[in-house]
């Protein structure tokens, strides 16, 4: 343990549970709805409301081997491909082995997949899939169709449910293990304030964190609650520089802020084209797949093309497929796209790159569990290994469907007993001096700067320069006497995490000097096998300074000693 904490009152009121589960997308209520099945005391804590998540911004679906000649073995050489090296190949397989039962057991919980006439799931492709193997909902909705049945499966159980609710930290006994988490509850409820859930198992499934960008996918609950946490709490995170930066996301104009509306993948496996302003499709001949190779290619392949012509974007064409497909296949997107001035069916579509996904996260085995004991993660707050360098289009879902049941059979298995939480604060506690609200835009902008799409030793080092500057200042304001302290609050708490989780990530990507998967250098253009494929593992000292470690190989190391 580190000792470390976010500065916030001590808990005014707490529950007892077995489980508690932070988050409520595909992740978080997969793994609550298997423990309370098990007889396990379950707790579900989600930032907003129950149906906020990531998941259901999901458009295009989810990947499985459910398709007439399809098989794992092929569905993990494209996830392998895509990884760029650094996958771990043991949690591949049990990706790809055991998604498509978990995606039958996903349809009898209650969510209603695409079928084709004859009464089979519909299934399209994305990039990096060399079959048709993609499930999807209401054309382009599927997270918002996978996200209402887990929502009413959970209400139907009647599990114990804390919504708006902002997790601080991690609680733990005497012997350093898991005892809960404290959190602040937003508004009036049942319960309100700072308060306390204390359960022997916590599961991390926050979502994650593309808010330290300043145009992301993400919903403004992804602030990386979750990664800060975990790092505050003593575990470890990797692969963290390894953002995946989704290649078509609308333009919205150079200075758009914020969550920006995606284009799904999907439009391009159903046969669109990428574009530069006079009509050439410049992704043909830079990968067999053209615009459905694997994410980092297109992204680098449209930066590339817009950087040769001088723009801002380029152009998605899908005018082809006429107004009674965009209707009836993609509507989210067609109705996104008018909502903002542009008709998909008499226009191509202006999109450029935006941070999408972290391929990285808390570091996980195969069972969940993180390097603190009775820490669990999964969904993209959790590094499992499946995704190495760059996740692989609609792999996702799948993980979080997959890992999540497997957090749940091994909390189920263990039953660890109930203990209490050790006094809170100690005299080795150190509390994290919080950021003004303010200053969220400015680790937004530095970071999107110097550790977005194109990076650089250059880069890099002014970005990792200007967020220390923002923590010493940080730190220096909270011990000068008479200065006005930061008011502990949710805004205050989230710029925090959102600071330390962006030094973490601008420190591995500093420390990886090569290009892989969706880490671009532009001063290290070539992939280095030699030194590269290695994963970088981070944890915070107890200076707060992040401490990166290179493994040996290319495998993770146990998460425990007796692993």
């Amino acid at each position: 343990m580190t000792g470390i904490r976010l500065t916030a009152p001590a808990p005014g009121w707490a529950i007892d549970a077995d489980v508690v589960v932070v988050g409520s997308g595909v992740a978080g209520l997969t793994a609550a709805l298997r423990c309370a099945a098990a007889g396990l005391d379950t707790v579900v804590v989600t930032k907003a409301r129950l149906d906020d998540g990531s998941t259901r911004w999901a458009q295009g679906g989810i990947a499985a081997a459910l398709g007439e000649g399809d098989t794992p073995e092929q569905h993990l050489d494209d996830t392998l491909v895509a990884g760029a090296g650094l996958c771990d190949e043991e949690a591949v397989r049990t990706l790809v082995t055991e998604g498509p039962d978990a995606v039958r057991r996903l349809i009898t919980t209650g969510a209603h997949f695409d079928t084709t006439d004859s009464g089979d799931i519909a299934l399209t492709r994305e990039g990096g899939h060399h079959r048709r193997r993609i499930a999807h909902a209401g054309g382009d909705a599927t997270g918002a169709e996978i996200s209402r049945a887990l929502v009413e499966a959970v209400r139907e159980a009647a599990l114990h449910t804390i919504e708006n609710a902002l997790v601080l930290d991690l609680l733990t006994d005497a012997e350093g293990r898991t005892a809960g988490v404290s959190l602040h509850v937003m508004g009036e409820g049942q319960h309100d304030g700072v308060g306390a859930v204390r359960a022997p198992s916590v599961v991390l499934a926050t979502g994650g964190m593309g808010q330290v960008f300043s145009a992301t996918t993400n919903p403004s609950v992804s602030t990386g609650d979750g990664v800060a946490l975990a790092l505050r709490a003593g575990a470890e995170v990797s692969d963290l520089e390894f953002v995946q930066f989704h290649p078509t996301v609308l333009f919205l104009g150079a200075d758009s802020e914020g969550q920006q509306p995606l284009v799904s993948e999907a439009v391009r496996g159903e046969g669109a084209h990428l574009v530069d302003a006079d009509g050439v499709r410049f992704m043909l001949g830079q990968h067999e797949l053209a615009e459905l190779a694997p994410r980092d290619i297109v992204a680098k392949g449209i930066t590339r093309r817009m950087h040769e012509k001088g723009t801002e974007h380029m152009y998605l064409d899908a005018r082809h497929f006429g107004a009674a497909m965009w209707e009836q296949r993609f509507p989210t997107i067609l109705a996104a796209c008018r909502s903002h001035g542009i008709d998909p069916v008499t226009e191509p579509i202006p999109v450029s790159p935006a941070a999408h996904y972290a391929s990285g996260g808390v570091r996980t085995d195969l069972r969940g569990r993180t390097t603190v004991p009775g820490l669990y993660a999964c969904g993209e707050v959790a590094c499992t290994g499946v995704h190495g360098a760059n996740r692989l289009a609609s792999n996702s879902l799948l993980e979080g469907l997959v890992f999540a049941e497997r957090i749940a059979a091994d909390i189920a298995e263990v039953r660890p007993p109930r203990t209490e939480p050790a006094d809170a604060p100690g005299e080795a506690d150190a509390p994290v001096p919080l950021l003004a609200p303010e200053a969220r835009t400015a680790i937004q902008r530095t970071t999107t700067r110097g550790a977005g799409v194109l990076r650089s030793a250059g880069s890099l080092a002014t970005a990792a320069e200007e967020l220390e500057a923002l923590h010493r200042e940080a730190a220096a304001d909270a011990e000068a006497d008479g200065a006005k302290a930061v008011v502990p609050g949710v805004d205050a708490w989230e710029v925090t995490n959102l600071l330390l989780v962006s030094r973490v990530l601008v420190a591995a990507a500093r420390e990886r000097e090569e290009t892989r998967g969706c880490h671009w250098r532009e001063d290290r253009p070539d992939r280095d096998d030699a030194h590269g494929r290695r994963h970088l593992v981070v944890r915070i000292g107890p200076d707060r300074t992040p401490v990166v470690h290179r493994t040996e190989t290319a495998a993770f190391p146990p998460v425990r000693a007796s692993d």
